[in-house]
């Protein structure tokens, strides 16, 4: 049995199979065409197969950016298009509304915003949006002059929208596959797009509802944490601060104390979520408490915090680094409980405060080691920083520690001078591509990151 080769489809051939489909049932086909059930047969595996791996590939999909992407890049294939778009619009009205677009860059979606009404669709006889075909924008009286507009300067010809919705939240938005010729898909591409944005739409839902939740214990983090940094004669501070996807209990603080001290902690509880945070805020409550009352003992500060944390924590342990500063006399006594020593960077380079080696709090029966004391001198800075730093490169911790080290030592004048640059440099250069949210390019696993906390302190 010969096949006539596959319809030209709004100018592009189609990608998949092209075997012909008919609803009818098997013992309605002619008796004289054994090849029939056959055809279709082979013709509905090789459907499955498509929409299997396609499916798959969506459920890789670990962020909202990527699920728009990867259902439009999947759509575009089943339906023949080369460009398409997402226009994520909610019905809750909670949010975020974007546009996504495949094949297209900034201007062109920027150019497609300006359509009225550009992204609404038909309504079903129940009041459902609807899809919404349109095989020649040119010479369609119903098209809006902009949209035609629109449409010549970027060359589209057709276009095809589908609404996009999930149990929860309800309606999503549409999505919307462009074509360079006039055409529109047929009946097959029809059918199998549908079937492939059902599952599109909820694991978008899926992943709407987790950058909701991990945006609000975010919001929730960096309310725990000082909404400000104190001013002191003798020492200027900076922070930087990167919340996690899961939301860990990382925290810093930076205290004026009596008689013109400082305070200054970097720690963090173990473990993530919301459990993790109501921790990391009980610690620091406490951790200010402390401070204030005997704040010159860095080691009185840390043992009252371990026995704060085993008493509320008990299955918890934490790491905490306490230092009591006194910017007059450029003198810094510090405490560790398990956590990294803090970098000393000045004009002849980066060094590391030999602090004692200890166990994290809640991991020992009485916790208890002993202080250091530095003499910072003038002009240098001292980083406290959290594990998360080191943990974030992926590297051995041997390793980890020399890159963070040599990127403090490569920083130039400019930014030893000003410990807000300087933070930004080390955090940039042991983390390239660290963006405002937490998230960079060498991450071992987006997922699983830990929180990020850069203190710096200069002394001058």
């Amino acid at each position: 049995m010969s096949i006539s080769p596959p319809p030209k489809v709004a100018g592009i051939h189609q990608a998949l199979s092209t075997v012909p489909q008919t609803s009818a049932p098997a013992d309605a086909l002619p008796r004289t065409r054994p090849g029939g059930f056959q055809d279709r047969l082979a013709s509905w595996i090789s459907d499955l197969t498509t929409l299997h791996a396609l499916t798959e590939r969506l459920g890789r999909t670990r962020t909202l950016g990527e699920a728009l992407d990867e259902t439009l890049r999947a759509g575009a294939g089943l339906v023949g298009a080369r460009r398409g778009l997402i226009a994520l619009r909610p019905a809750d009205g909670l949010g975020p509304e974007r546009l996504a677009g495949f094949g297209l860059g900034h201007a062109d979606l920027g150019h497609l915003e300006t359509v009225p009404r550009g992204f609404d669709l038909p309504r079903d006889a129940c009041g459902e949006p609807a899809e919404a075909v349109h095989r020649d924008i040119a010479r369609e009286d119903a098209v809006h002059p902009r949209h035609r507009e629109v449409a010549a300067r970027l060359g589209i010809a057709a276009s095809y929208a589908v609404p996009l919705a999930a149990e929860a939240p309800g309606r999503l938005g549409s999505a919307l596959w462009l074509y360079d010729e006039p055409g529109a898909p047929d009946p097959r591409q029809r059918r199998l797009l549908a079937h492939y944005v059902r599952q599109a739409a909820q694991h978008i839902a899926n992943r709407l509802e987790l950058g909701r939740a991990r945006a609000d214990v975010r919001a929730v983090h960096e309310g725990l944490l000082p909404a400000r940094l104190p001013r002191l004669p003798g020492v200027s501070l900076a922070v930087r601060h990167r919340t996690g996807p899961r939301g860990g209990g990382d925290f810093y603080e930076a205290l004026a104390l009596p008689d013109s001290a400082l305070g200054l902690a970097v720690g963090g509880t173990a473990g993530g979520g919301p459990a993790a945070l109501a921790a990391m805020g009980r610690l620091r409550a406490g951790l200010r408490a402390y401070a204030v009352m005997e704040g010159e003992d860095p080691v009185a500060v840390l043992s009252d915090l371990e026995l704060l944390l085993r008493l509320t924590e008990p299955g918890r342990s934490a790491t905490a680094l306490f230092g009591y500063a006194e910017p007059a006399t450029r003198r810094l006594v510090l405490a560790s409980a398990g956590h990294p020593p803090p970098l000393v960077v000045g004009p002849a380079g980066a060094v590391f405060a030999e602090t004692a080696l200890s166990a994290p709090l809640n991991m020992l029966a009485c916790w208890e080691a002993p202080s250091v004391e530095l003499r910072v001198a003038d002009g240098e800075t001292v980083l406290l920083y959290s594990d998360g730093l080191l943990h974030r490169t992926g590297e051995p911790l041997d390793r980890a520690f020399a890159r963070l080290q040599a990127a403090a030592a490569g920083a130039g004048p400019g930014a030893r001078a000003d410990p807000g640059a300087l933070a930004d440099h080390v955090l940039h250069t042991v983390l390239p591509g660290l963006d405002a949210r937490g998230g960079a390019g060498n991450d071992r696993d987006a997922g699983d990151a830990d929180d990020i906390v850069l203190l710096a302190a200069r002394f001058a």
